[in-house]
């Protein structure tokens, strides 16, 4: 992309990705972010992947496993999960809402 592009979250359409969880996804060239909505099964199953992540949380709590670590995240705790670590997450409050920023691009959640 290479114009300005403003959004609301509100508007952008969500993309079902696990058990009733949903992602908004915004985008450009090289950098990308994912607001994530925890749905009615609030289990991110462990899984991994060749991407770099950082999440932060925005709203809920949710507790975080990455590798054998364990830790509760609140309201604007977050992590930074290295690429290729096997990690997880289950939303401990409903309506848990996650910022998961992404490099490279995950071209499956555009």
């Amino acid at each position: 992309m290479k114009e300005v592009n403003f959004y609301k979250i509100k508007d952008l359409k969500p993309k079902e990705v696990i058990n009733g969880s949903t992602i908004k996804t915004v985008a450009n060239e090289h950098t990308m972010f994912t607001y994530f909505e925890f749905g009615p099964n609030p289990m991110m199953p462990k899984h991994k992947h060749p991407h770099e992540q950082i999440s932060l949380v925005l709203q809920g709590s949710v507790k975080m496993t990455v590798g054998e670590q364990a830790k509760t995240l609140k309201v604007m705790e977050g992590v930074v999960i290295p690429p290729n670590i096997e990690h997880g997450a289950i939303a401990l409050e409903s309506d848990t809402k996650v910022l998961d920023v992404w490099y490279p691009l995950r071209k499956d959640y555009l």
